[in-house]
């Protein structure tokens, strides 16, 4: 589950053969896991290694390219103006990144850009928003229609320690499809009116589709069972201090249990346009269910 490359510029130029395995393992269902790319802060963005940054409202610190807006910080002023810069530098080096590794990604969608100060340990959530329990990304209010996908990649800036530590800890779990074969015939039926009726009140942005309701439904399934979170098969990760990953949060089954100061850039992307669509999710439950999702 876990795909490591010895890529150690932001630039390339890459190789065919690394291109194409990289978007074939990535389209499987591993994390591409970069231990040579470290995100370099400038001089002036070290101060930022601040869980104070943070709010203390919402659980990361985000950034809209589009219109320069930050929220989720305590940061104002120059301050804010310096912090929207470096997460800025991230988001748009992520992206030149993704389109020159990616040979079917060049028009991916660049979404929000994140950054997550503080340590996730020790923090307390309800079940649904608890993130150290494996889970799919699925977007309660902003829906994914025809089965558009969630990428998103991660830099551990912490700074490197004497001990080891400062490694952003997750567990990775077991395939997609073995995790919906199981969750797929438990779910309740979907109410037909729901989508239609949420989006008129403005609760969602657009009417949300069949696929957008079963990934809701698995996302929140996953986390209310206690046994599965204990039983089910997953392999521990530590990305360490300097480095980078990429993963399909839609299809990967994750956990984040420990670790401080990660920068997130999230994507959205056609499965219609990856180079193997029929591994998209929406395939996927297409496959498993019988009919169409979208």
């Amino acid at each position: 589950m876990l795909e490591s490359f010895d890529i150690a510029s932001w630039t390339g130029p890459f190789t065919a053969q690394t291109r194409e395995h990289a978007q074939t393992v990535l389209e499987s269902g591993s994390v591409l896991y970069f231990p040579k790319l470290p995100f370099v802060l400038l001089n002036s963005e070290t101060e930022f290694r601040d869980a104070r940054l943070s709010d203390g409202k919402a659980k990361n610190i985000s950034l809209d390219s589009t219109t320069g807006k930050l929220q989720g910080t305590s940061a104002h002023g120059e301050e804010a103006a310096r912090l929207a810069a470096m997460m800025e530098r991230f988001g748009a080096g992520a992206t030149a990144f993704v389109q020159g590794l990616l040979p079917n990604y060049a028009k991916v969608e660049r979404a929000r850009t994140s950054y997550r100060p503080v340590e996730v340990k020790g923090r307390a959530y309800s079940v649904l928003q608890d993130d150290r329990l494996l889970h799919i990304d699925a977007f309660p209010s902003r829906p994914m229609g025809d089965g558009r996908r969630i990428l998103r990649f991660f830099a551990n800036i912490a700074p490197p320690r004497q001990d080891g530590g400062g490694a952003r800890s997750w567990h990775v779990g077991e395939p997609f499809e073995n995790f919906a074969s199981a969750f797929a015939p438990r779910l309740a039926p979907h109410f037909p009116g729901k989508s239609w009726l949420w989006d008129k009140l403005g609760i969602t942005r657009g009417r949300r589709s069949a696929y957008d309701e079963m990934m809701l439904s698995l996302h929140d399934a996953a986390k209310r069972d206690a046994a599965y979170q204990r039983n089910s098969p997953h392999t521990p990760v530590a990305f360490a201090p300097g480095s980078c990953w990429l993963v399909y949060t839609d299809q990967v089954l994750h956990a984040a249990l420990g670790g401080e100061f990660a920068l997130e850039q999230t994507f959205h992307f056609d499965a219609a346009q990856m180079g193997d669509p029929a591994r998209a999710p929406i395939r996927v439950l297409e496959r498993l269910t019988g009919r169409s999702l979208a």
